[in-house]
């Protein structure tokens, strides 16, 4: 058992996926820092000095003046501004790995291949074709 689980892990696919991973979280935070430190701070300017994050809907009769706050007091909410922030952190992230991808494709695009010479069998039948035709 040991043996198969050894080939399992050493086969490309799962050290592949494995990095891939690993590389997707180290980029999640570098993503998340994008949109919470440089995007979204120009955003709540322009839409005169809101934080998405702090924006929440409490479920309980007390009121809290940050959701800070209302997590500290173990109020119950909805979160729709952390929601926000997720979306546009999906948007971003998915525009970075279609720019990604589409440059990877255009580097491992093959060249197109030039038609290949006939054998030369066929060119002979043509010459030899040709002689013919010519000669009626």
């Amino acid at each position: 058992m040991f043996q198969e689980f050894k080939a399992f892990i050493a086969r490309g696919n799962v050290i592949d996926l494995a990095v891939g991973i690993i590389m997707g979280v180290a980029f999640t935070t570098i993503v998340n820092s994008l949109v919470n430190d440089i995007i979204m701070p120009p955003i709540g300017v322009l839409l005169g000095g809101v934080d998405f994050s702090n924006y929440f809907i409490n479920l309980s009769s007390t009121h809290y003046d940050s959701l800070a706050a209302a997590k500290a007091a173990g109020a119950a909410t909805i979160n729709y501004g952390v929601f926000i922030n997720a979306i546009i952190n999906f948007l971003i992230i998915a525009f970075a790995v279609f720019l990604l991808v589409k440059q990877v494709n255009r580097f491992m695009r093959k060249p197109e291949a030039k038609p290949a010479a006939p054998p030369r069998s066929e060119v002979l039948l043509e010459e030899i074709r040709d002689t013919l035709r010519a000669q009626r």
